[in-house]
């Protein structure tokens, strides 16, 4: 599994949330990368995909709506990011539905989200704890 501990932010909702992000990635990229029927492996795509489509909203609802709630003063900017992601990964589903899960297709997926997992969780997101830490709250 790729979560690792430096990347709490200190706030126990979000910091499960991103563990439950980084297992299933996790998941996701282990089944792609084994031996076996292709077939099984696009279930486990589809699967992946959908999962995205809807806990990442859910998610990303509930990180902006803790941002809110501690007047988080990069919120704007987090949640433009939040919606670039959520962008990319349905027009992943677009291009699955058009072109297929095509190996090819499928390892560019899995590399995207694997990316924007670390760098969002490892970077961005390490923002939010700080702040929170700055003004004296959680995760001291």
């Amino acid at each position: 599994m790729m979560w690792k501990e430096k990347y709490r932010i200190g706030v126990d909702l979000i910091d499960d949330q991103h563990r439950e992000l980084f297992q299933r990635v996790s998941d996701f990229l282990q089944s792609v990368q084994q031996k076996g029927d292709w077939e099984q492996k696009t279930d486990k795509v589809k699967e992946t995909l959908e999962f995205m489509q809807n806990y990442v909203v859910e998610h990303f609802e509930d990180e902006e709506a803790y941002q809110r709630q501690i007047k988080y003063p990069e919120y704007e900017e987090h949640k433009e990011i939040h919606a670039k992601f959520r962008a990319m990964i349905n027009q992943y589903a677009v291009r699955f539905e058009e072109e297929g899960f095509t190996q090819e297709l499928v390892q560019e997926f899995g590399g995207k989200l694997m990316t924007w997992l670390i760098m969002h969780v490892a970077a961005s997101d390490q923002k939010i704890g700080a702040w929170v830490r700055e003004q004296g709250g959680e995760g001291q």
